[in-house]
């Protein structure tokens, strides 16, 4: 669609919640009036995208949101957007506002449904990747992740002040279902002893050897970053396992949860969803569709739905490999 057929867009928020939602929307409105275009914020994903509840945004709207975590547009999953009668619903809903093209904040789910919709209705859309779990292809960074890395390195510092007070070895859970990347950062930029992610093969017995190392170097307490996602099981099974393995220390389990999901964004995210939600308008606006914006090495870049969604994202091995030197 050229430039001067796309004069109404509409831009949503879509699945979990990640910190820098709001500076995206907030770029993206802006970006819009200054294209002297008419922008959309639908409530609720596409669960509002089915039912119209949509409404116009202008500068005001947007202002003083920048800092704040969650969305304005709120978000939610739809069961009803993955059947063709809910897809047909969202597209009448659009085409009673008058939508030309949309952009779409989110993670693989998002636009698993915006890939779908787009070529059922010939509506270009634009992701912007909004997922702490920084899984996406196509970009270096997600928007939320370093929001949530600093979160759970936080809340590890604080844990490594009471486990060195107890001789205690805690295994700390952060999110990431299918991803280590926030384990891995989080490992590293908290001094952890190690870190399980799901990228990595490692077994219980090379877990248990690499803690009698630190034992028998009087290594009195340890911190263990665990992704959720892990290989080897719960985080509360690997510790108990561990703990019947190594007397030594009394072991602990921490879950920092949906904390990672909440707070007010770090200067990195909110320069980033800028970036995006900016590009994201100017892309839509040179042509560019059914696909997802990024960033890699610094540069703003395009990858489409498909490989966004298919492409297996994975860790930087130096990374892995320096966080297991830097642990012993």
């Amino acid at each position: 669609m050229a430039k001067d057929r796309i004069k109404r867009i509409a831009v949503f928020t879509s699945g979990g919640d990640a910190p820098g939602m709001n500076a995206a929307i907030r770029a993206v409105v802006r970006t819009a009036a200054y294209h002297d275009l008419h922008i959309f914020g639908i409530n609720n994903g596409y669960e509002g995208m089915i039912d119209g509840d949509m409404r116009r945004l202008d500068i005001r709207d947007v202002g003083n949101i920048i800092y704040r975590g969650g969305t304005i547009l709120k978000t939610a999953r739809s069961m009803r957007f993955m059947t063709p009668e809910g897809r047909k619903h969202a597209y009448e809903a659009l085409m009673a506002f008058d939508v030309d093209a949309c952009i779409a904040i989110g993670g693989n789910g998002t636009f698993t449904g915006a890939k779908i919709f787009s070529e059922e209705y010939n509506i270009p859309i634009i992701g912007i990747p909004g997922t702490i779990d920084n899984d996406l292809y196509g970009t270096d960074y997600t928007i939320g992740y370093d929001t949530a890395v600093n979160t759970a390195v936080q809340a590890v510092d604080k844990i490594r002040d009471t486990a060195d007070s107890h001789n205690r070895l805690f295994f700390v859970e952060v999110m990431g279902r299918n991803s280590g990347f926030i384990a891995l950062s989080t490992g590293i930029a908290s001094g952890a002893g190690n870190v399980l992610i799901p990228e990595v093969d490692t077994t219980l017995e090379r877990l248990v050897e690499l803690l009698r190392l630190g034992v028998k170097r009087k290594k009195m307490f340890g911190i263990i970053v665990v992704a959720e996602g892990n290989k080897l099981g719960s985080t509360q099974k690997i510790a108990d396992k561990v703990k019947k393995a190594i007397d030594f220390y009394d072991t602990k389990v921490t879950i920092i949860g949906h904390m990672q999901r909440g707070g007010s964004p770090s200067a990195l995210d909110r320069l980033l969803s800028s970036r995006l939600g900016f590009g994201a308008v100017e892309g839509l606006l040179a042509g560019h569709a059914n696909e997802m914006i990024g960033l890699v090495n610094n540069e703003v870049v395009f990858t489409s739905f498909e490989d966004a969604i298919t492409k297996e994202k994975k860790p930087n091995q130096n990374l892995v490999r320096m966080a297991e030197i830097l642990a012993i």
